[in-house]
């Protein structure tokens, strides 16, 4: 039993060195779509920037399992979502964007091997990042995606000042 714990802690502590913190998110609200006795099942909305590049916000929504295992974490989060990315503001990096995938926002969806990720990648023929959300389990993912395009367009009279490498 000793040893299931200590494979369990090696476990935990590769999906946090594998999974970096990236953007935090605001929660929007909820809306229920399924009536429990303790804790409804329901649809989130939370908007999130893109770390790296000034002037884009993220909307994501996501179900979320309620019932008691729901309400203690313990549930397993469905794999459906929906994502819509805006430029808000002039865009601006303070450093050259990488051109391949690069992971902007990370979220558990449940209590240890499943997470949801928002990728940025770089279309530079079309002169567009895009928003690509995704489910990852630590053994088998989903083919549930959502994706959101952003043009690299001026604000006003203010060109976008993003360089790749």
């Amino acid at each position: 039993m000793k040893r299931f714990f200590q494979a369990l802690c090696a476990c935990l502590a590769l999906l946090a060195i594998t999974h970096p913190v990236t953007a935090s998110a605001d929660e929007i609200g909820c809306v229920s779509t399924t009536w429990r006795i303790v804790n409804n099942d329901k649809v989130c909305v939370q908007s999130f920037q893109d770390p790296q590049i000034e002037g884009v916000t993220c909307h994501l929504s996501y179900a979320k399992t309620g019932g008691v295992s729901g309400a203690l974490g313990l549930a397993e989060n469905p794999s459906r979502f929906a994502l819509s990315c805006r430029q808000v503001g002039p865009l601006k990096a303070a450093k050259p964007v990488r051109k391949v995938q690069e992971d902007v926002f990370t979220q558990r969806m449940s209590f240890l091997f499943k997470g949801l990720n928002v990728s940025r990648l770089v279309d530079t023929a079309n002169n567009s990042l895009i928003y690509l959300v995704v489910s990852e389990k630590l053994i088998d993912g989903s083919p549930y995606n959502s994706i959101s395009v952003v043009p690299l367009m001026p604000w006003g009279d203010v060109e976008p000042a993003i360089t790749f490498k």
